[in-house]
């Protein structure tokens, strides 16, 4: 690997996972441990390793696993911790929570959405209590790779996980019950007034969500075009059984002024669902 490069580690090699190393491998040297050895078979542009410990050389390590596996990975991180900027991208587990286990590691939290697959995702940061300003410009630096980052206060992360992170399954619901030629119109004069609004509900300033709320509905429609996957694909893949989306989608029930109510729903499971 080049030296002058920085050199960043990857645990999960799963949708997000995948997305994140295929959108950063051309400005860091990338290095990936999955313990489904499959996944991670003849992939190109990435180093592969076969055991976490063997991680020593990495700047930053970026955790891409399910929350139901983090204690268990946390677990075998923890050897290789003590140097390293350590960023989760685990929806719902608090800095707090891995500095628990961790001891007085640096830690980075992170929600990306699906919107990474092509460039446009939306993520929001915060730091932990060990995090220096530093940590946070880098992680940034990493995800500004993936599309647009906004830093956060952490008692914000919640809303965030159920705005950005659920808000494009949201959005794949509903265009699931409109035709095709009407997904553009739709989309600009139902979808983001009302997914803005929804932002704007669950503690957003007001210009912030109208912003977010357009950039995401556009990498929606760019995602749908680009995959070629219907709406109702797309969304199964934002679902998680039990999740934040799951949770919004039943107070959603296909009618567009039922947003702001998914939104407050997915909050909420993700506050249920939180580790802290």
């Amino acid at each position: 690997m080049e030296k002058n490069k920085k050199t960043i580690g990857i645990i999960g090699y799963g949708n997000m996972g995948k997305a994140i190393a295929d959108k950063i491998k051309t400005v860091f040297d990338v290095m990936v441990f999955d313990k489904d050895k499959a996944k991670i078979d003849n992939i190109s542009g990435v180093k592969t390793v076969k055991a976490i410990d063997s991680m020593q050389e990495i700047d930053a390590l970026i955790l891409a696993v399910k929350p139901q596996d983090f204690e268990g990975v946390l677990g075998d991180v923890k050897a290789i911790a003590g140097t390293k900027l350590i960023i989760s991208i685990a929806a719902g587990i608090s800095t707090e929570y891995i500095e628990k286990i961790l001891g007085k590691a640096r830690v980075i939290r992170v929600m990306p959405n699906l919107l990474v697959k092509i460039g446009k995702g939306i993520t929001a940061l915060c730091k932990g209590k060990f995090a220096t300003d530093k940590d946070l410009d880098f992680a940034q630096k990493i995800f500004d790779k993936t599309g647009k980052t906004l830093v956060l206060e952490e008692k914000m992360m919640d809303a965030d996980t159920a705005f950005l992170g659920s808000g494009p399954g949201f959005h794949f619901e509903l265009l699931s019950h409109i035709d095709k030629e009407k997904w553009q119109e739709f989309t600009e004069n139902e979808f983001i007034p009302q997914c803005a609004l929804s932002g704007e509900k669950v503690g957003f300033p007001k210009e912030q969500a109208e912003l977010l709320a357009k950039l995401m509905a556009e990498g929606d429609l760019l995602l749908l075009e680009e995959s070629k996957e219907s709406p109702q694909a797309l969304c199964i893949l934002v679902t998680s059984r039990g999740g934040t989306t799951e949770a919004g989608l039943k107070e959603l029930k296909s009618a567009v002024n039922r947003l702001p109510d998914a939104v407050e729903a997915a909050r909420k499971r993700a506050k249920e669902l939180s580790r802290r």
